[in-house]
C-alpha cells in the first residue's frame, strides 16, 4: 500500500480552508507509488488531487510546484497547484507539506503509438521553451554528481562486470560534460522523468503531463533524452518471454518523437551532434538509481522496486547504435 499518512475528512476540510477549490464532497487514497502519498479530492468544482510528501523536504518545493504553476499559467497541461489564503503552494498538513492540484484527465498507455510520441515530443519543446524566463535554479537532483556518488556507494554490491560498465560510462560521460559542444547545449528547468506512466492521454492527444517531482535544470536535450529511452523502444517479449530486441529504439516511434519536438524547437548543431550521448546519459541516470533502489532500498520504499536490468540493456543499446539522428533544420 502506498499511502503512508492517512488522514480525516474533518482535517482535510481544515486544510483547505482558504483556498478556491470548493465545499469537500469525498477522498480517497490513490494506491500506487513508492515516494508520496496521494489522494483524490471530490469537491463541488471539481476533482483534485492532494499530495502529501513524505520524503522531499519544504525548502525543496518551491521549486517544483514553482516549475507546475509557472507552465500551467503558460497554457501548458499540467497539474497547477492550488494556493491557500495566503498565497502559499503548499502548507502542512498531519505533519508533511502537502499540496492540491487540479486533477487532468486521461490515461497513461502502455505501448505508445506514432501520434501519440509526436504529442509528447511537442509538449517537451513546449514546456522547453516555456521556461525561458522561468527564475527557478535548483540543479537535476539525479545529475552525474548523484550518478558518481551513487556508483561509489554501490561498488561493493555490484558484480564485477557491472561494476566494469557502470564506471566506463561514467568516465565517458564525465569526459561528455567537459566537452564544448556539452556547454553549449540549451538549458533549463525539465522535468527530467518523463516516462509513459506520467503521461496522460486521450486517444492520441495529451491530456497532461504529472509528477514534476525529480525536475531539475539539466540540458534540454538531456530530457527529451528520458523521454525516448522511455517512449520510443522495443517493449513486447516474444513467445518464450524473452525478447532480445527490449529497450532498442524503434525508428518509426523515435522519428515521430523527434519531427514533433522540431515542429516546436529546433535542435541546434551540438544537440544533434550529441544526441547519442544524451541517450546513454538517460539510460546510466535510470540504469543507477534502479540499482540503487535494488540493492540499497530505503524502508519505505517497500513495493514496485524496479528491475535494473531494463536500463542496462537500454545502454548497452545505445553504446552499441541509435538508429537515427536528427539533423539541424
Amino acid at each position: 500500500m502506498a499511502v503512508f499518512t492517512r488522514i480525516t475528512q474533518t482535517e482535510l476540510q481544515q486544510w483547505l480552508h482558504g483556498r478556491d477549490c470548493g465545499e469537500l464532497l469525498s477522498f480517497e487514497g490513490i494506491e500506487s507509488g513508492i515516494e508520496n502519498t496521494n489522494y483524490f479530492v471530490n469537491t463541488s468544482t471539481g476533482r483534485f488531487v492532494l499530495t502529501l510528501f513524505e520524503k522531499l523536504k519544504a525548502e525543496d518545493l518551491p521549486f517544483y510546484l514553482g516549475l507546475m504553476q509557472h507552465l500551467a499559467k503558460k497554457g501548458l497541461a499540467v497539474p497547477g497547484p492550488i494556493p491557500n489564503a495566503q498565497g502559499e503552494l503548499f502548507s502542512v498538513l498531519k505533519g508533511k507539506p502537502a499540496t492540491l492540484v487540479n486533477c487532468l484527465s486521461g490515461k497513461s498507455v502502455e505501448y505508445p503509438n506514432a501520434s501519440q510520441c509526436r504529442e509528447i515530443g511537442k509538449f517537451c519543446a513546449q514546456a522547453h521553451l516555456a521556461v525561458a524566463d522561468f527564475q527557478g535554479n535548483t540543479p537535476n537532483p539525479r545529475g552525474l554528481a548523484w550518478i558518481e556518488g551513487a556508483m561509489n556507494d554501490l561498488n561493493s554490491y555490484l558484480p564485477a562486470e557491472v561494476q566494469e560498465l557502470l564506471s566506463s560510462e561514467v568516465s565517458h560521460q564525465k569526459a561528455v560534460a567537459e566537452s564544448h559542444a556539452y556547454n553549449m547545449l540549451p538549458k533549463g528547468a525539465v522535468h527530467a522523468d518523463l516516462f509513459r506512466d506520467n503521461a496522460l492521454m486521450q486517444g492520441d492527444t495529451l491530456g497532461g503531463v504529472i509528477d514534476f517531482y525529480f525536475a531539475g535544470v539539466d540540458t534540454f536535450l538531456f530530457d527529451l533524452a528520458v523521454t525516448a529511452n522511455d517512449w520510443c523502444i522495443e517493449l513486447s517479449s516474444g513467445t518464450h518471454g524473452e525478447n532480445n530486441n527490449q529497450g532498442e529504439l524503434k525508428p518509426e516511434l523515435l522519428a515521430a518523437l523527434l519531427a514533433g519536438y522540431q515542429e516546436i524547437r529546433t535542435l541546434n548543431q551540438h544537440e544533434c551532434e550529441l544526441w547519442q550521448d544524451m541517450l546513454r546519459a538517460a539510460g546510466l541516470r535510470f540504469w543507477t538509481s534502479r540499482l540503487y533502489d535494488f540493492y540499497m532500498p530505503r524502508k519505505a520504499e517497500v513495493l514496485n522496486v524496479k528491475d535494473p536490468k531494463h536500463f542496462e540493456r537500454v545502454l548497452l543499446a545505445r553504446r552499441r547504435a541509435i538508429p537515427l539522428a536528427p539533423q539541424p533544420n
